[in-house]
């Protein structure tokens, strides 16, 4: 699998998309599901850790990336639009030590889309930013980086099944 990326800086926005080998159904899971979204939201060597994830419209999440040292990294999501197997728009920023909300760093303005194409599923993830700062502040924070090693973890993630 292969995730492609591309940055609009005039759209100020940054777009990864990948096909997976399984049905649309499995694929939502890996957002669903707390514990799967755990094994790849983080770069590998930054594992993400969700002690929050409420997958609904006016739910949050809180979750925090741990550092090969031992440092942590806070972050949330908030989710504003939830089509079941289908679409999910969120917000999501960078916490503080507490996890809370850090309004002095750039706020991430996501959609994820899962569609069939072919008998597998495309994920597609459209980031927007407030501003061509902003944007520039998270490419150089490496976002794109970060998170096409990411979703590089996804089909491991797709071969186990977790849910309980």
């Amino acid at each position: 699998m292969t995730v492609e990326s591309t940055i609009d800086r005039s759209a100020l926005s940054v777009t990864f998309t990948a096909d997976f080998d399984a049905p649309i159904d499995r694929v939502w899971q890996v957002w669903e599901d707390a514990r799967q979204l755990e094994r790849w939201w983080g770069p590998p060597t930054y594992p993400a850790t969700f002690p929050q994830h409420e997958l609904r419209v006016g739910g949050e999440a809180r979750y925090y990336m741990t550092s090969p040292e031992g440092d942590k990294y806070h972050g949330w999501m908030r989710f504003d639009e939830v089509d079941e197997r289908r679409r999910i728009r969120f917000t999501d920023g960078f916490g503080d030590d507490n996890g809370e909300p850090d309004d002095s760093l750039p706020v991430t303005r996501s959609v994820v889309t899962l569609t069939e194409v072919d008998g597998r599923t495309r994920m597609q993830i459209d980031s927007n930013y407030a501003s061509l700062e902003d944007l520039d502040k998270v490419i150089a924070m490496g976002f794109e980086e970060g998170m096409t090693l990411a979703m590089g973890q996804i089909d491991e993630v797709l071969a186990t099944s977790l849910r309980r």
